[in-house]
């Protein structure tokens, strides 16, 4: 597979990011892949991580790992992450389990930009978060 050309950008004269992400990332790709939404469901559609924010994030980038793969990409092509985690409490085990698995998937610490929106629900009750990626393909 040909080389995604992506580059983490860290601007000096803005503020720096407050966690595991970047600024910005500046790419060259020949075709970009959005990818929805996921939730904690598994392959066979069963919820995972009943009341469990670190369960279900694990859960949902398993899901989108998955959805990479599918395309003939990584984690290393993402451009852009949004999350959408339910209330303020969710916020602290997201992005304690988010450390975890990105020292896997990001272990350079090339993080994509992320915007992490607080919202009242999502799309039923038991999700807790959802994240939807754009990647960008050679």
């Amino acid at each position: 597979m040909a080389q995604l050309q992506r580059a983490v950008v860290n601007v000096s004269n803005a503020p720096q990011p407050l966690g595991a992400y970047s600024q910005a990332i500046r790419a060259r790709a020949g075709e970009f892949v959005f990818i929805a939404g996921q939730v904690s469901v598994d392959i066979d559609g069963n919820r995972i991580g009943e009341n469990d924010v670190a369960a279900q994030t694990r859960q949902v980038f398993d899901n989108l790992g998955r959805i990479l793969a599918g395309v003939g990409a990584s984690f290393s092509h993402v451009l852009e992450f949004t999350t959408y985690v339910v209330g303020r409490e969710a916020i602290q085990p997201y992005m304690q389990t988010r450390m975890e698995i990105f020292a896997d998937i990001f272990p350079n610490k090339d993080y994509p930009p992320n915007t992490l929106l607080v919202v009242s629900g999502l799309v039923r009750e038991e999700f807790l978060l959802e994240i939807k990626a754009v990647a960008g393909l050679p």
